[in-house]
Parts: C-alpha cells; structure tokens; sequence
C-alpha cells in the first residue's frame, strides 16, 4: 500500500476565511504562502489591502540595495496582483522622492482605491502625482512629508470620509477648498503646519485634530462635531497675529459645536480662545461635552481662568475634567484678585455629573487654589480630586495639602488625592 497523505484540513477551508488568514499577514509572509501547496499558489494576489513597510524586505548596510530590493518588491505585488485593490499603505523610511511612487499611484488610481496612506522618509519630500486626484472613490487619504498642489480642475474627493495631512507643503487657500469639497468628510487631522489661518467648512465632519503653528482658526461649520484635539505652537509672528485680534476667538472656535462630546486643548489653546473681545453671556450649552481636557493654562492670566470657567459652567452634563498649570504661573502669588471669584462664579452653579478632576502641574498660587475649591464647593456627585504639583514646587506643598483639606465639600464622597 501507497503512503496516504495527511489532509490538508487549512487549504480546504471556506475561502472566505482563508482570505482571513492572509489578511492578518504582514505582505512580505502572504507572499511566502505561494510555496504551500498549489492551492495557496497566488491566492495572496486577491487582496484588497497591501501594506508595505520597511518589513516586507530583508534589510542591510546598504540603502541602495533597500531601497532597490523594495521598489521591485512593491511593483512585482502589483503587477501580479488580480482584482481590486481597496487599501494600499506604504509606512518606509528609505523611499522619498522615488519616480516609481508615481507609477503605484497611477495604477492605484485605475483601481477603484479607497483608502491611500503615504508615508515617507526623512530627506527631499515626495511631490504627489496629479493621477491622484483621479482617485474618485477615495475614502482616506493619509499623507506624511509630501508636496501637495491639487490641479485648478480639481473639485474635489466625493466619497473622503478620513483626511490626514502631516507635514504636507500645501497652500493655506487649497487646504481650505480640499476640506470644503469633501462634503463627507467626517475626521480631519492636520499637523506641523506654519503660520497657517485657516477657515474650515466641513457640515459633516465628527472628529479634528490641530497640531502646528495656526495664526487663525475658525469652524464655520462643523455643527456634527463631537471630538477635537487642539495643540497650537507659537512663535513671534503668531504671537503678534493673536495679540492684534479683536474678534472672539472663542466664539469663532467654540461658538458653532454644539454637539461637542470630547475636547483637548494643548499648549496655547486656553491662551488663543481667551483672545478678543468677548460678547459676555454665551450663546451655546455643550449638553453633549462630557469630557474636558485643558493643558498648560495660566493662572495669572484672568482671560484664560474665564475661558476655563465658560467652558465647564456651560457643560451641565460634564464628567470629567483634566487641568495642568503652567510654568508661568508662579507670577500670579504677587497680586491676586480673588474678588473675581466672587464676581465670575454664580453661588447656584452646580456641576451634577461632574465625578473625576485631575489637576497636573499645580503650583499652589491663590487662582489655582480658588479654583479647587468652586470645583470642590459645587460638584454634588464628585469621586476624585487628583492633584499633583509641579516638579518645582517643594516648599509650598504641605500648604497645599492643608488648604485642600480644609475645603467644603459639596460630596460626602469626595477623595482628594494628592500626589507628591
């Protein structure tokens, strides 16, 4: 009698769950599963998605050698490839202006792709080829260290649902009408950008992310939004462009999200919302805003505590809300006016859900102190105070800790936790 083969159980499983298996593989194994058995010869070329990333090659001392081993890597999977290709990322960091990207993306674009993610190395930034903006079913596009110049003739990616633009040479004005011919786009993530004003108009967009140096920012309409991450960098130019606005950055910022679930506010953002001249009652209640992050906001500034002080007085349905101080913020022990408590506070606010606090980098200055203790005195149902003060601040501690203690509570159940 023959030897009888052991069953080939994996290759006789239903496609769609071999198409499964071959999904959770980085492409360079998927490749490899050719040499199986007839049965997996080629199955891998049916894949919607194709990652390649500095992995899908075997690496070496020499980047010539790299780069070439990846750019016949990637064009050898495409050109075998069969049938549409959804998803293609390229996450490298030794091909930046290489001709052959030109070449993927023009084929992409006959592909029917829907989600681009170019992602480039250090060194002379990649241009993007106008076959892009040929790409008419595009869902995502994400882009790092590119040159980005849409044609005259460009009106827009119909179907974009997700844009990513990171450290992209592309004009302000073109930006803007990207965003604006979008009419789905519903996440929006722009970083390290300089001296950029910029106007967004997206009625559909739910989630944004601001990283760089903005000289203006302001949402015209964004009525669906519910998270945003804010960090704003300075420099002379901006800081000037801040100093002589005269209109409400808050109002331009803040004052047409009123289905806002989630913000983060990084270094600056209390500094840019408290510019201009400001109406006096807000128009707007966050009902939806849950959680609030504020970072590096002064408290020698009275605009930026007002900031602070709108946003959670008009969030009735807040839950937790995270503050770190600023380094600065030692100045303000000289002359505090803690009338302005008094003056800037109701005696009926409450704040019914607020449950968690957590201040970081507190120095202990009066306006810091007042402000733990309006939070302490009107949060019925609140479970932890965390305070952590700043690395600098050694003296003043136990005063703290003392101070703390000796504040009403408006929750029996409230614990203050102070790190050292």
């Amino acid at each position: 009698m023959g030897d009888v083969e052991d069953p080939d159980m994996i290759s006789d499983l239903p496609q769609s769950i071999l198409e499964s298996i071959l999904t959770r593989l980085p492409i360079r194994d998927a490749v490899r599963t050719s040499i199986l058995s007839s049965k997996w010869r080629y199955r891998w070329t049916a894949l919607t998605d194709l990652v390649f990333d500095d992995n899908c090659i075997r690496m070496c001392s020499d980047r010539p050698v790299v780069e070439n081993c990846m750019v016949n890597f990637i064009t050898r999977a495409l050109f075998l490839h069969q049938g549409p290709i959804h998803k293609f990322q390229l996450s490298t960091s030794y091909l930046q202006c290489c001709p052959d990207i030109d070449q993927w993306i023009l084929f992409l674009s006959r592909s029917d792709i829907k989600e681009l993610v170019l992602e480039l190395g250090e060194g002379e930034w990649f241009r993007v080829p106008s076959c892009l903006f040929n790409c008419k079913k595009l869902t995502c596009l994400e882009l790092f260290r590119c040159e980005f110049d849409p044609p005259p003739t460009f009106k827009g990616f119909l179907c974009l649902r997700s844009l990513s633009l990171h450290q992209v040479l592309v004009a302000p004005e073109a930006i803007e009408s990207l965003i604006s011919g979008c009419p789905l786009l519903e996440s929006l993530a722009l970083s390290y950008f300089d001296s950029l004003a910029l106007n967004i108009h997206a009625p559909n967009l739910k989630y944004l992310c601001l990283e760089g140096e903005f000289t203006d920012i302001c949402l015209e309409n964004t009525p669906l939004l519910v998270a945003m991450s804010v960090a704003m960098y300075m420099n002379d130019e901006t800081a000037e462009c801040f100093e002589q606005s005269s209109k409400c950055n808050f109002i331009k910022f803040l004052g047409g999200v009123p289905r806002l679930e989630r913000l983060a506010g990084h270094i600056y953002f209390t500094k840019y919302l408290s510019i201009g001249d400001y109406p006096g009652s807000l128009a707007i209640t966050y009902s939806h805003l849950k959680i609030i992050e504020l970072y590096q906001v002064s408290f020698e500034d009275m605009k930026e505590i007002r900031v602070v002080l709108r946003l959670i007085m008009n969030s009735p349905n807040l839950k937790e809300l995270r503050i770190s101080g600023s380094s600065t913020a030692v100045a303000s022990v000289e002359a505090p006016n803690l009338e302005f408590w008094a003056k800037e506070c109701p005696k009926d606010c409450t704040f019914k859900q607020l449950k968690v606090v957590k201040m970081t980098d507190m120095f202990g200055v009066p306006h810091e102190m007042e402000f733990m203790k309006f939070l302490l005195a009107n949060s019925p149902v609140l479970e932890t105070m965390s305070i952590t003060p700043c690395v600098y601040v050694m003296d003043g501690r136990l005063n703290m800790l003392i101070q703390l203690v000796r504040f009403r509570r408006a929750s029996a159940e409230a614990e203050i936790i102070f790190t050292r």
